[in-house]
């Protein structure tokens, strides 16, 4: 059964957004770069008090992956080591992770390294007490692996989802990947339309709290998108 993706949103206009996109792709064709570009989607929210409203976040998996490098460190289990080892993924056991609980700059090194942690579903309700809050604090606190789940599918899925959280008390704006300039026109635009549908179902007020978005490519200048 294949799963038909949503193209059309009620805000935004389709062409509109087609325009911007091809206008991302040429520009990053003109000016070559020595490294893959991202696409971000760039949000800026109104009606909306990050100091006293009701914090919100959330995820959703893109069906077209918005990141080249991403970097993944799994605490594991013997087996989840192994199998860490086995598909060339960084790693650390749980002798080392008990080593940092005393050394906040280790944990915050470790956090600053990695996009993203894995941590074997045993061990996931025991690592605050082993390496103190830090990674939580970073926002990137492990995801759970079990022991019949693939390591591999896991890494590919964490690598395809994007997550809406504002960075602090005092901003109303956010930035999140949505993919590369070398996808398609097409892939790009499903996975704009689906991050906007997630984040616009997270705000309270929905679209009344979205002030502007903006479309633009690491080095390239920005299409606003939404909120003229």
């Amino acid at each position: 059964r294949t799963m038909t993706l949503p193209r059309k949103m009620s805000k935004i206009n389709s062409d509109a957004l087609d325009a911007a996109i091809e206008e991302i792709k040429k520009y990053s064709e003109e000016k070559k770069r020595n490294f893959l570009e991202t696409v971000e989607l760039q949000i800026s929210l109104k009606n909306y008090d990050p100091a006293k409203d009701k914090r919100f976040s959330g995820a959703i998996e893109l069906p077209s992956c918005p990141r080249k490098t991403f970097a993944i460190c799994v605490i594991g289990n013997e087996k989840h080591l192994g199998e860490a080892k086995e598909i060339g993924v960084d790693f650390k056991s749980v002798d080392e992770v008990k080593k940092m609980k005393k050394n906040k700059k280790m944990v915050k090194k470790l956090a600053k390294k990695y996009d993203a942690f894995l941590a074997s579903s045993t061990l996931i309700k025991k690592l605050p007490r082993m390496m103190g809050p830090g990674l939580s604090k970073a926002g990137k606190f492990p995801t759970g692996l079990s022991n019949s789940e693939n390591m591999q599918t896991k890494i590919n899925e964490l690598k395809s989802t994007i997550k809406f959280a504002l960075k602090s008390k005092k901003t109303m704006c956010m930035g999140v990947p949505v993919g590369q300039v070398n996808m398609s026109t097409e892939d790009l635009h499903v996975n704009v339309v689906m991050s906007v549908n997630k984040l616009v179902s997270l705000l309270k007020k929905n679209w009344q709290n979205v002030k502007r978005l903006y479309l633009k490519s690491t080095m390239g200048p920005s299409h606003r998108i939404y909120g003229f």
